[in-house]
């Protein structure tokens, strides 16, 4: 494992999780559930390696149009495993939080995803951010939504004002995105906060990813020249 300072902020697309199953001729419902295995391990590899921020593409708001049954286990098992990996993740100081339109999420969800953030975010060193029912060109439109309520000047709007106003207010733009499954897009993944960040995909599939992958994207990520250009500082970077 290198040595070099980790990435303070790494974003995950965790693609490949119904391929997984058809590949051992289970139900989806399967693949989702060794995918949820696969966010503690890498959350866990993460921790141990100084990374402050892990985002992870749980849910696109594209996802809707899967099949229903899908659809509501997948939703039946984010709060699941909320409720499961709550203790450990207060215990370990991390706090969790959630970006996306989450007031279309079922009012238990909501109120479930709200008690979790208020236990684990006092005094959190780390942050574990899940994107659910998340879309980045919504996200753009929400904030200029937020704007126009607020009665701000278009004329006084720049980065600093559009970054307070987007879901992940307050976090570091990531780093490194890493893609599972070979595939080379970011899908409406985070699209203002990736401008610049450094892009690795891999042809493992979700569930399979484990410590030895995410070593393998920092090595990658350790031999890039970051090139930032002109790019001015936002009030959201950094903190």
């Amino acid at each position: 494992m290198s040595q070099l300072p980790p990435p303070e902020h790494i974003a995950i697309i965790m693609d490949g999780n119904n391929r997984w199953a058809r590949h051992r001729f289970l139900p989806r419902v399967m693949g989702h559930k060794a995918g949820i295995e696969s966010i503690r391990r890498v959350a866990e590899a993460c921790d141990k390696r100084g990374v402050r921020v892990l985002t992870l593409y749980a849910f696109s708001t594209e996802n809707w149009s899967r099949p229903r049954d899908e659809v509501d286990a997948l939703m039946t098992l984010f709060g699941e495993t909320i409720r499961r990996e709550l203790d450990e993740l207060a215990r370990r100081h991390i706090e969790l939080r959630f970006s996306g339109r989450l007031e279309e999420l079922s009012p238990a969800l909501q109120d479930q995803m709200r008690q979790a953030n208020e236990r684990t975010s006092v005094g959190g060193r780390a942050i574990l951010n899940i994107a659910i029912n998340y879309g980045g060109r919504g996200e753009i439109v929400d904030a200029v939504r937020a704007m126009a309520r607020e009665g701000i000047d278009l004329k006084q709007v720049d980065e600093v004002t559009i970054g307070n106003h987007l879901y992940t207010q307050g976090l570091p733009d990531p780093d490194l995105v890493i893609r599972t499954a070979g595939e080379m897009r970011l899908s409406n993944f985070l699209l203002w906060q990736t401008a610049y960040s450094e892009f690795f995909s891999t042809q493992t599939l979700w569930p399979d990813f484990g410590e030895d992958d995410l070593d393998q994207a920092l090595a990658s990520y350790h031999r890039r020249e970051r090139r930032f250009g002109a790019r001015p500082e936002v009030s959201n970077r950094g903190r």
